[in-house]
């Protein structure tokens, strides 16, 4: 029967505010191994209004505005080298190397060029 929310969706998603859901999208499919799952297009102008993907047991959603503020997003990852790695060639710049952190973690930051620094990180 039908539930409260989508078969395998979490109970809260980020919902990030990008200049190009799909350049979003094809960053966390090369990035992360997401899952690209609902995309609706505009209906008034090209784009898309609303796209939804899964990395690993999280959704983040997402839609289009022009002037989107950069938002920031921590995705925990088992291999925290190749991932940054694969983000450092898809994004923009790195906002932080890789480096242990006080709270135990070694993570890093990279812009991805389209509004959202992605901090990457596995705890050690």
């Amino acid at each position: 029967g039908v539930t409260y929310k989508p078969d395998g969706y979490p109970s809260v998603s980020p919902y990030l505010l990008v200049r190009d859901a799909a350049r979003t999208l094809e960053f966390v499919k090369e990035v992360f191994g997401a899952q690209q799952l609902r995309v609706i297009g505009k209906t008034d102008t090209a784009g898309i209004m609303h796209a939804e993907a899964r990395i690993d047991d999280s959704v983040i959603m997402m839609g289009e505005v022009a002037d989107a503020a950069d938002t920031h997003v921590h995705v925990y990852v088992p291999d925290v080298e190749a991932t940054f790695a694969k983000a450092k060639a898809m994004g923009d710049h790195v906002v932080q190397e890789l480096e242990r952190q006080g709270d135990g973690d070694r993570r890093g930051g990279v812009h991805d060029g389209n509004g959202v620094v992605w901090w990457i990180s596995r705890q050690e």
